[in-house]
């Protein structure tokens, strides 16, 4: 019976589906530039709409019958569940690779949720979808590049090389030659990826509603609600060189003291549309090669430490946050002046790339997440409390919020002790993590309805920057809870000055301030006695 329940419902969503792609086909081959070519592409809908269908149907299928009769909490329940997980992983892996566009986009985002969704699928996702994505032909690059810029590659540029440095979702890059001689980076747009884009949202929706409707607990509304929102500005590119060129101007004007270690590659205007951006080509490392930032002379302390000062400015102070930071998005170089550390290794300059996915904080918002950061840092529970509550938490979900952003159970986000938030990267955390993913799923799901969409772009740009600094340093560091904690703070200073500019006001306000520095003196302090027993603990492991 519930076989063919669930193979009813496969077929019912199906038919509705096609409806609804086959209306919006329509009008989409119409307004169309290429008619012939989008009809063809067009013809493939229903066809992408039945392996969804079929999908979603057997990996639902898969979870009623492999677990059933089995005791929920026993050792045979995990183990088939486990593999269970895999397989359906699997499945949905060869759904976004054979759908591409859209699809790659969602499995990208999936493979970010590691509070959320069960490991195998995030280990599935994160290490395929951003190192495997399509490639477009070298024909299907030629033809956006002559319908954009009016000439073939060899034309337009002295050279053109036809394999791709990188490929993404939604594009790749190509390395050009102007005639002059600059050697830039050439990001070409996937063949007809604005055609096809509302056609698989109206899919990938259809079944995540149908899905929801299965199983209330399986609520990723929120997440399709979000590519809605953000896909149309990530098919723009001029939107994309607008964003980068806004992110570098906040650094210089919001940020100069660490403007210098900050780049952004320059945009060709005239070299660029809304499906083709010409930019400066960069040489530097993947941020997480930790191998060539070594043989570059440059820590990957020190790395990590510019990465997390630079998105605590952009979220703290800028309010215009890039939240997309994956490796493949982050590269690093030698400081182009050639100034070094202490212990004389070059410093690092941080190259952003990939600009099309940006939100905005409004002040309020801005400053309670400020707030909200600055009170997990110093372990006070009232601020945590308070500010949960004015970002949508509610009173009765913010030790679930705090656990979320920290990756830490609450009696750990409310210890006073300096390392309360420290993740090693263990097997035992990310064991942990996962229980806690699972035991309190229908409230993180209520929790994500409640949070507004661009709070839960935070949460993903939050932990794209926890798995790059555990690529860095293998597991997290204090010093970057330190950086959070010194930015957030002085973002609430500055947005107290800013409401209120009477003597009194300033008073109180620069007293709180030399507190907070005070207090971080005294963690920067505890730190170093930390630091210092873990190596003498070391040295008498070893017998010295």
């Amino acid at each position: 019976m519930a076989t063919r329940t669930l193979w009813g419902v496969a077929a019912k969503f199906m038919a509705v589906g096609t409806a609804v792609a086959g209306g919006t086909a329509g009008a989409t081959i119409l307004t169309s530039d290429d008619p012939p070519a989008t009809f063809k592409l067009w013809t493939n809908v229903p066809v992408r709409l039945f392996r969804d269908a079929f999908t979603a149907a057997s990996i639902a299928f898969d979870y009623e019958y492999s677990l059933l009769g089995l005791p929920e909490g026993s050792t045979e329940y995990s183990k088939m569940k486990h593999e269970v997980h895999i397989r359906s992983a699997l499945k949905l892996q060869d759904l976004c690779f054979r759908n591409g566009g859209i699809y790659i986009k969602l499995g990208q985002h999936i493979g970010q949720l590691e509070y959320l969704v069960p490991e195998e699928y995030v280990k599935t996702m994160r290490e395929s979808m951003l190192n495997k994505c399509p490639v477009s032909s070298y024909d299907q690059v030629c033809d956006v590049i002559k319908k954009e810029l009016g000439g073939m590659p060899n034309e337009i540029f002295a050279k053109f090389d036809p394999a791709p440095i990188a490929s993404a979702s939604l594009a790749q890059v190509h390395v050009a030659q102007l005639h002059n001689g600059q050697e830039v980076a050439v990001k070409v747009q996937h063949a007809h990826m604005t055609d096809t884009a509302a056609a698989d949202y109206a899919t990938v929706e259809l079944i995540v509603n149908t899905l929801h409707r299965l199983f209330p607990n399986f609520d990723y509304r929120w997440l399709v609600a979000e590519v809605r929102e953000s896909l149309p500005k990530e098919l723009d590119f001029l939107v994309e060189a607008q964003n980068s060129q806004k992110c570098l101007h906040n650094f210089q004007k919001l940020s100069p003291h660490i403007s210098d270690s900050i780049y952004v590659p320059l945009v060709y205007w005239n070299m660029s549309t809304k499906k083709l951006l010409t930019m400066e080509y960069i040489d530097g490392v993947q941020i997480d090669d930790v191998k060539g930032i070594r043989k570059m002379g440059i820590l990957p302390y020190d790395v990590s430490r510019l990465i997390s000062e630079a998105f605590a400015e952009m979220i703290y102070k800028h309010g215009f946050v890039h939240c997309d930071p994956h490796a493949a998005n982050l590269i690093v170089r030698p400081l182009p002046s050639g100034k070094r550390n202490i212990l004389g290794k070059r410093k690092p300059q941080l190259v952003l790339l990939d600009h099309g996915l940006y939100k905005e904080l409004d002040f309020d918002t801005r400053v309670n997440y400020a707030a909200l950061w600055k009170g997990l840092v110093f372990s006070d529970e009232k601020a945590i409390r308070e500010n949960s509550a004015k970002l949508g938490a509610g009173d009765d979900l913010y030790a679930l919020f705090a656990g979320i952003l920290t990756m830490r159970p609450w009696n750990r986000v409310i210890d006073t002790s300096v390392d309360h938030l420290m993740i090693q990267g263990t097997e035992n955390d990310r064991s942990e993590l996962q229980m806690y993913a699972s035991q309190y799923f229908p409230q993180i799901s209520e929790l994500l309805r409640r949070l507004p969409r661009v709070i839960l772009l935070m949460l993903k740009t939050n932990d794209c920057l926890r798995s790059v600094n555990n690529v860095l340093l293998q597991g997290s560091s204090l010093d970057t809870f330190l950086i959070i904690g010194r930015v957030s703070s002085e973002a609430v200073i500055q947005a107290k000055l800013m409401k209120k500019k009477s003597l009194i006001t300033w008073l109180i306000v620069w007293l709180e301030g030399i507190i907070l520095r005070a207090r971080l003196l005294g963690m920067h302090f505890g730190i170093w006695l930390l630091h210092f027993q873990n190596i003498l603990l070391y040295r008498k492991s070893l017998g010295c």
